[in-house]
């Protein structure tokens, strides 16, 4: 992991977010590019290009000071010893492609989830995090609105189904999971894989990078109400870190998330690293 591309705003979640793409970056001697991307509030309120200059200047200037307010905090934010962070601004509109090209160039994104209490994050679609990891293809640590936890990854839960997400999610957490203090493994569903000999599997990919994990096998089919239970698990375990595929489909030029990765996304409480 050398390179981590955090998410910025003027909402103050966007100070915790810079904060814990610092601590990775000093553990795993990376470095972190802080990327502010706001829609204009033009752009956002409805039915403001009709209502003239004076109202335009008024959402300019609403921009400018959101925009010197995150870079203040940028700016403010205590210095991490072994570690370089730049600034990087979004100047295309919409944001979500832009950013998408920066994440290209990222080993691991730190994404925030939506507040719908937040006025500050009004220029961030709802779908940001979801949309950004499609389109780039780049895992993505979402921290939730709620709070954080006192460190990230030391106990983690990975949420384990033998699919391209779920493989690419933890492969992206490798890192994070050889630092972990305990990491478990959570899943569904029965091993009806018809390989013989010496056939590889999750236990022994995780063994082979020092990970020694601790499973849960819970048997039977997935039960519809998954990303609850997940969520639930996660907390009994007194995790602070959620290890998962991000699953969805395109649809009609829009990207549609999966109902587990929808339900983890918008009830979360605890750091959720996904890959699409």
């Amino acid at each position: 992991m050398t390179q981590l591309l955090v998410h910025l705003d003027a909402s103050p979640h966007a100070s915790r977010r810079l904060e814990v793409a610092r601590s990775i970056a000093q553990t795993h001697g990376a470095a972190v590019t802080a990327l502010y991307a706001v829609t204009p509030a033009l752009l956002v309120v409805p039915f403001a290009p009709e209502a003239g200059p004076s109202v335009a200047n008024t959402l300019g200037q609403i921009d400018a000071e959101r925009r010197d307010q995150a870079r203040a905090a940028f700016d403010r934010s205590p210095a991490v010893p072994g570690v370089h962070a730049a600034w990087a601004e979004v100047e295309d509109y919409p944001i979500v492609p832009a950013v998408v090209r920066q994440a290209l160039y990222a080993d691991l994104l730190v994404l925030g989830q939506y507040d719908p209490e937040d006025s500050e994050a009004a220029g961030i679609p709802f779908d940001f995090p979801e949309q950004v990891m499609a389109g780039s293809g780049k895992p993505a640590l979402v921290l939730p609105f709620a709070g954080l936890p006192a460190a990230v990854g030391q106990n983690v839960v990975i949420a384990w189904k033998a699919t391209r997400e779920a493989a690419r999610a933890v492969s992206a957490a490798v890192p994070l999971l050889q630092r972990a203090r305990r990491v478990h493994v959570v899943a569904w569903g029965e091993d009806d894989e018809q390989v013989s000999g010496a056939r590889l599997d999750l236990d022994g990919y995780l063994k082979l990078r020092g990970v020694e994990p601790v499973w849960h096998r819970e048997g039977g089919v997935e039960p519809a109400d998954l990303g609850d239970l997940l969520l639930s698990r996660a907390f009994d375990l007194e995790a602070d870190l959620l290890v998962m595929g991000c699953y969805g489909h395109s649809r009609a030029r829009e990207w549609v998330l999966g109902g587990t990765s929808r339900t983890v996304l918008r009830s979360m409480t605890l750091p959720v690293l996904m890959a699409h």
